[in-house]
């Protein structure tokens, strides 16, 4: 396993130090945006989402440069269950893809220009030597139907692997980031984290993941349901919550969050799994939530649930439900191309034209 040699962040000491966003940063951007030569909002979600980079970077001068995504990779004991079409070997093998530049969203960001960074928290098998960065806590986690997904130690040191790759990736200069997970089971701990985090019914928040029959759907549902009232999670506490039902993956991406937060890095959602990871982190730290942006509306029932509760709004809706990451490499470009016009396009005094105004 690699050893980090730094001092390595608390979770404590990290939300302590985060900032809130810049509301003076929003307001300039929002005063660009109504500038530029072009109806007033008619880009829609994509100029919000600038202001917030902007907010998040505390300038209007925002940078897109450098753009990575992290990828928590991470096992379930809770497939013991029968709640996956697949087996737990499938996880260390799109991982090890991921490293090789193979997998889904590394094709896809490369398309982008962003790098992709796959950390090992929890896999169920050895990754030494495979190029995924290796921050192995323990070969899964337990089932949650007999004793804690994760220890609380072990939910602290997940949390604070995710602090540490918000810190990597600043070393690397990244400005936006994105996020995603892979780990086989892991819509089932998330929709457990969702179920509990929303006080709604396991039926209301539960879907199919990578594609399950009637019956493997209705077993999921009853999983859920019966880890939920066997741990009795605190839905007010994110770490309860995360270390009861949740999977290594989930609590580094919700460090990841809070790591962003501290170095300043907006960070792009994925689906429904980054989701439910970062409404467990705005439980823990409220100040994340200025930090967030949303990519799509996840086909996954609990998807816009998740973005409702967490104040976002997703500008693409194409049916995606893949994970990895791929819904911020699918961003990214749509985030380049409005800042393009942001930077780039004359205003209504440089064309002589009256400023459209704001009525409503």
């Amino acid at each position: 396993m690699i050893q980090n040699t730094e001092r390595k962040v608390t979770l404590e000491r990290a939300i302590e130090k985060i900032l809130p966003v810049s509301c003076e940063a929003a307001r300039e951007a929002k005063r660009r945006w109504d500038q530029v030569a072009k109806p007033l909002n008619s880009l829609g979600v994509l100029e919000e989402d600038l202001v917030r980079i902007a907010a998040a970077q505390g300038t209007s001068s925002f940078s897109l440069d450098h753009k990575w995504i992290a990828v928590m990779c991470g096992d379930n004991g809770i497939v013991e269950e029968g709640v996956t079409q697949t087996g737990q070997e499938v996880t260390s093998i799109v991982a090890k893809n991921m490293a090789k530049g193979i997998s889904c969203v590394c094709l896809m960001a490369a398309r982008t220009g962003a790098g992709v960074l796959p950390v090992d928290v929890g896999i169920a098998s050895d990754m030494t030597g495979t190029g995924v960065l290796e921050r192995k806590i323990s070969y899964g986690t337990k089932n949650f139907l007999k004793d804690r997904a994760m220890t609380l130690r072990e939910t602290r040191q997940a949390m604070e692997t995710g602090i540490e790759t918000a810190g990597i990736l600043r070393k690397k200069g990244c400005r936006l980031a994105g996020c995603g997970e892979m780990g086989i089971g892991n819509t089932t701990t998330s929709s457990a984290v969702l179920s509990v985090l929303l006080q709604a019914e396991p039926e209301a928040v539960t879907g199919r993941g990578a594609g399950l029959s009637d019956a493997a759907l209705a077993c999921k549902i009853r999983v859920i349901k019966d880890g939920i009232a066997f741990h009795r999670p605190d839905p007010a506490d994110g770490l309860d919550v995360l270390s009861k039902v949740g999977g290594f993956d989930l609590a580094a991406l919700a460090g990841f969050y809070i790591g962003c937060a501290l170095y300043r890095i907006p960070v792009v959602l994925d689906g429904l799994i980054t989701a439910a990871a970062a409404l467990a982190a705005v439980r823990i730290c409220p100040a994340v939530s200025g930090y967030l942006l949303a990519s799509h509306v996840s086909a996954e029932p609990a998807g816009i649930m998740a973005l409702e509760a967490l104040g976002l709004k997703a500008a693409i809706q194409a049916g995606m439900c893949l994970g990895e990451g791929t819904g911020a490499a699918a961003l990214f470009p749509l985030l380049d191309m409005a800042a393009a016009v942001y930077w780039n396009m004359d205003s209504f005094q440089e064309i002589h034209v009256e400023q459209y105004q704001h009525f409503t």
